[in-house]
This record gives C-alpha cells, structure tokens and sequence, in this order.
C-alpha cells in the first residue's frame, strides 16, 4: 500500500524527467515537444522510507519507462544516477534516483516478478482519513505467490540496446527503457497496460542464474 500526500513538488516530476530523459544514451531524438505521461504505477517499500514510481511517457513515437525512487537524504554512492532534486509541500527535500540503481527498487521489483504481485495499492492522506486513488498504469508478475526470491547483491546496471540490466547475484533483471511488446519465451516476466495499451506488453524481466 502505497499512502500518498497531497502536495506540489517544485520542480515536478514531469519536469524532471524532460531534464532528464533527453541525456539517456537509450534516449532516440525525435519532436523536441515535451514528453507526455502515459501512466504510473508504484511499488511498495516494506520499511515506508523510500518511493517508488515508475513512469510511462511518450515521446516522439517511443513509449519510455523510467523508473524512479524517491528518498528524504541522499543514497550513498548512487551520485551517477540522481535525477535531481525537488521541494515537496508536505515531506521537504527530497532526492529522486533512476530506481534502477536503489536497492529498495531492485528487491521491490524481483518480488513482484517472482511472486506475481502487482502494483501497489494507492491511497491519498485527506483531513487524517485514507483514500482510494485509481492507478493509471496496472502491472502483474508472472510468478506465483510461493515463489522464492533469492539473496540480492545488485550491481551497478548496464543499459545497452534501450535495456538496462542489473545483476544481483543469483538473479539477473533486465528493465526496458524503451517499451516493445516484445516477448521472452521461459523468463518471468512483469507485465503491464495503461490506457491506450489494453494488451499487455512486457516492462521486466528476471533470470535466475546458476
């Protein structure tokens, strides 16, 4: 369950990753118009310190997704992948990571795929009282409950080919940056739709390695 708080973040996250995005080397130059937000979806942190959000935009005709974390100081050693930094209304200060390199996110994302969990649940904070707040994006693993999910020791990831992979011991994660409805006969993957897209179409995969 992932508890949100009505706030404004200067700068937003839009506009963080239209920074952002344009500087990726799986980034493909296209209408210099500003990327647009097909859809979001959240995983949950167990310990309730770091947010997780992963965005679907479009721009020039690719669909991208960026998974991002949110953390109240920064994380050690992750300088190379900070998205930068932004004021929120309701928390303060507040670091934003490419997800891909946070460990919360690694073992979030390994969970979901494994034991077929989906998005978290997300509820808004109004006068003390929890409400329901509609997704935009919906995702599922294609694990099963009883799937176990190994020691992680992620490494830094790797992108190439607008796939970026992370090898975390006994396991192996590959995230695309640039969404296809490609498939990957045998691996587990994670899959998902938002509006627009009813079929779903992979967004993550994971391996298990000797």
């Amino acid at each position: 369950m992932a508890i949100l708080h009505k706030a404004t973040l200067v700068p937003s996250k839009l506009e963080l990753i239209a920074s952002y995005l344009p500087q990726q080397p799986w980034f493909v130059p296209g209408d210099p118009a500003q990327p647009v937000l097909l859809g979001a979806y959240r995983f949950d942190d167990p310990a309730g310190e770091v947010g997780m959000e992963t965005h679907l935009v479009a721009h020039g005709g690719t669909v991208y997704q960026l998974p991002l974390s949110y953390r109240g100081a920064p994380l050690p050693g992750a300088e190379t992948w900070l998205v930068g930094t932004t004021e929120h209304s309701v928390l303060g200060k507040r670091w934003v990571y490419d997800a891909c390199a946070d460990p919360v996110y690694v073992s979030a994302l390994a969970t979901a795929i494994l034991t077929g969990q989906q998005e978290a649940e997300q509820f808004v904070e109004v006068d003390g009282k929890l409400e329901p707040r509609p997704g935009t994006a919906a995702v599922k693993g294609s694990g099963t409950p009883d799937g176990v999910i190994p020691p992680l020791e992620p490494q830094p990831p790797v992108t190439a080919g607008g796939v970026t992979v992370i090898d975390a011991g006994a396991l192996r994660l590959e995230i695309a940056r640039r969404v296809a409805p490609a498939r990957h006969p045998g691996q587990l993957t994670l899959d998902g739709t938002w509006a627009g897209r009813e079929v779903p179409v992979r967004l993550a995969s994971a391996e298990r390695l000797p």
